[in-house]
């Protein structure tokens, strides 16, 4: 059924600021989608599942529930999202609102505070684990929120953070009830089955502001589900994931390569960027050049930047959770501005950021699974990936191509993925390692739990929806037998309650599991050396290990030998419990790679040696970070009183990847870990003697500009009036 539309200035119940603010917007009428959102009464309170297709309107339709709820004074609205990237591109996009009077935030990290701060903010944008951590910590200003949006619901379906989102979905109506609920998706299955859980109304379509052919490349011919067959010439030599990303670029548009694993990013960014250089103007040239300059200016300069600033420079770059965080925005950025032409990308782009392109290419439908070995992809998330496909206000159409092999293979991608809807989301939330924390988060929310009040929770959540309440029984009670053993919880006549240990477990958003971990390793030797702590660190399951290879065994085993009384836990008799002492390796390889970044050892060694990438570094380094803070405070609560300092040393050197001795130096803004050193080795041990210098012996150190003097002598109170002046 067609869907009338509507002008902006016509939607009722809309406040007129509100509609004055999205025509300033360039928004003049809604899409079919919107319309149906409006008329099922989005704007009367109705709680909502929008399963629709990317760039088809949700966000707008979010955005008009928080306009209404927020500029009525009904109360404030918090925006949802499961990755930081996807924060901070919201938060920029409502930063807008402040014309409107509106107060807008955005709160990812620090996971143990309540962030009162944000009582005095109308729209605030967080990740599912910050909203998580707010409800541990019971942050009041939960219960004036009016409307709460999810977007990208259908993540409940992944294994790793879908059970967060859960909890917090189903948390958010247990403690406020009266707010409004709006879940965002593109198109699922069972969209109906989220709607009914949530006690929504549901907005499903497969209407697009730019029309999507889904097709295959095969033998030089494009076959798509329109039933259209285009000819598409592949030159001699040349792959066909080349090819169709050329070409798109040479008819003016922009390629999205979607690769399986980081290395085939790069390869295939290689590959093209000679292709795709040819097609580019003077102005193009001049353009990138400045931003392959930016990339290297951002951090320090290693062979993956290099070789990201070398590809940027032939319009080309490629993008995966490896690259720095810095680089990864500047790649997003100059992409949606038309500058770069192609990027080649892992999967996970397709789950992020907003980044829509003329044609998408699929390099490969399977993807290694530890464990499992080579397998095809869900088509939801081929599905994902091209719902980028098309720009509105550039492209007419939008493209998203599978290259198949053979004839035979050609009909199996038409059938499994082109022709196939999307899978059904299955709750994982039955799982142990997601029930531990989220049980004990539940319990340590509350002064005393009775058992039926624990059911009643486990009975609001989408896994009961999906399996009965009974099902998740079994689990639910293994668990609560852990917690109890492990001294989390407490049984009393009244009901369950969580202990000094468990209250502290659960505000510091660790997994209880990791607790033990450290407990015991801590509680075994009054301290050790920051190797140490490291292994004890990435023992626990937070921490995500970096497996061993063909030779890791041969090349750990004398280091272990010779650090073994460093080490915080025992070591595993290989003969007894040759599992056990593989993850101890593999605990102690991940370590070497945090060691590493304390000790200044350059990022490009880093990456050489150990194979990882600077984002990994990033996130490694920052996860351990967290860990070795909640080690801290868990020593507090245990009486371990000599592990404190040692603790809030390493915490700061993760931090900045750095040796002790140039703490003090890095406490100043705009002192890295690299112009700490220089500054160290020229003399300048400490803030003291910085404030000694003048601006010219200051400029003399390499890295340090005139605007970086000033800022350090400013920030020691040390700049004069004559100084100031340029």
């Amino acid at each position: 059924m067609e869907v009338p539309s509507i002008k902006i200035d016509d939607v009722s119940g809309l406040p007129d600021k509100a509609k004055e603010y999205l025509r300033s917007s360039g928004i003049e009428e809604l899409y079919p989608p919107q319309v149906e959102a409006v008329e099922k009464g989005l704007l009367e309170g109705e709680n909502m599942v929008l399963a629709v297709p990317t760039a088809a309107g949700k966000t707008l339709v979010a955005l008009m529930a928080m306009l209404k709820k927020t500029l009525s004074g009904e109360g404030k609205a918090l925006y949802l999202v499961p990755l930081r990237a996807l924060a901070s591109e919201k938060y920029e996009e409502f930063s807008g609102l402040e014309k409107l009077g509106l107060k807008v935030a955005v709160s990812t990290g620090d996971y143990d505070s309540s962030d009162p701060w944000l009582s005095r903010y109308d729209v605030i944008v967080a990740t599912n684990e910050k909203a998580d951590s707010l409800l541990r910590h019971r942050a009041e200003w939960l219960e004036e929120v009016a409307v709460a949006v999810t977007d990208e619901v259908h993540l409940i379906g992944d294994a790793s953070r879908g059970p967060t989102l859960e909890v917090v979905l189903a948390r958010l109506r247990q403690v406020n009830p009266k707010a409004q609920l709006i879940a965002l998706s593109a198109t699922i299955r069972n969209a109906a089955d989220i709607a009914e859980w949530l006690g929504a109304k549901l907005v499903t379509s497969s209407w697009r502001p730019v029309p999507l052919k889904m097709g295959v490349y095969h033998a030089g011919r494009l076959f798509f589900n329109d039933g259209s067959v285009v000819e598409a010439p592949i030159p001699k030599g040349v792959d066909p994931v080349v090819g169709l990303a050329t070409d798109v670029v040479v008819k003016g548009g922009q390629a999205l390569v979607f690769n399986n694993t980081r290395q085939s990013s790069l390869t295939y960014a290689d590959r093209v960027k000679s292709h795709v250089a040819k097609t580019l103007s003077q102005e193009d040239r001049s353009t990138l050049n400045e931003l392959a300059g930016q990339v290297l200016s951002e951090g320090e300069v290693n062979r993956v930047s290099q070789r990201l600033a070398e590809c940027i420079r032939a319009g080309v770059a490629f993008h995966h959770a490896g690259l720095a965080p810095s680089h990864r925005k500047i790649v997003e950025k100059a992409f949606r501005s038309c500058v770069l032409k192609v990027v080649c990308a892992t999967p996970t782009l397709a789950a992020g950021v907003n980044l829509p392109a003329r044609r998408v290419v699929l390099q490969d439908y399977r993807r290694y699974d530890p464990g499992l070995g080579y397998g095809p992809i869900p088509t939801l998330e081929f599905h994902q990936m091209a719902g980028r496909a098309g720009r509105p206000q550039f492209d007419e159409y939008g493209e998203a191509i599978l290259v198949a092999k053979s004839q035979g293979e050609l009909e199996a991608l038409f059938e499994n993925y082109v022709l196939a809807p999307p899978e059904r989301i299955w709750s994982k939330l039955a799982s142990e390692p997601a029930l531990r924390s989220h049980v004990l988060a539940f319990i340590a929310s509350s002064p005393i739990v009775a058992e039926q009040d624990l059911a009643s929770f486990i009975q609001n959540t989408f896994y009961a929806y999906q399996y009965g309440p009974n099902t998740a029984y079994p689990a639910v009670k293994r668990v609560l037998a852990f917690l109890e053993r492990e001294g989390f919880i407490a049984s009393t006549p009244t009901g369950l309650v969580a202990t000094m240990l468990g209250q502290r477990v659960s505000q510091l958003y660790i997994d209880p599991l990791s607790a033990v971990v450290l407990r015991e390793g801590l509680a075994g030797k009054p301290a050790t050396s920051p190797l140490g702590y490291l292994h004890l660190l990435c023992s626990t399951p937070d921490i995500p290990k970096v497996y061993l290879r063909r030779g890791d065994r041969k090349r750990l085993e004398p280091l272990l030998k010779r650090h073994a009384s460093e080490m915080l836990l025992p070591i595993p008799d290989p003969l007894e419990d040759a599992y056990g002492y593989e993850d101890y390796l593999a605990s102690l390889k991940t370590s070497l790679i945090l060691h590493d970044w304390v000790e200044e050892k350059p990022e490009d060694s880093i990456i050489e040696e150990r194979s990882v990438g600077p984002g990994d570094i990033y996130s490694l380094s920052q996860t351990a970070r967290w860990l070795a803070y909640s080690a801290k405070e868990l020593c507090r609560v245990l009486g371990l009183q000599n592990h404190l300092q040692p603790l809030h040393n390493l915490e700061l050197r993760l931090k900045i990847g750095c040796r002790e001795e140039l703490l003090p130096l890095t406490m100043l803004e705009g002192i890295g870990r690299v112009r700490a050193r220089l500054l160290y080795n020229a003399g300048y041990r400490s803030p003291q003697d910085l404030a000694k210098a003048s601006i010219t012996e200051l400029t003399r150190i390499p890295t340090i500009g005139v605007e970086t003097a000033k800022s350090i002598l400013k920030q020691l109170g040390m700049l004069s009036e004559k100084e100031r002046l340029p």
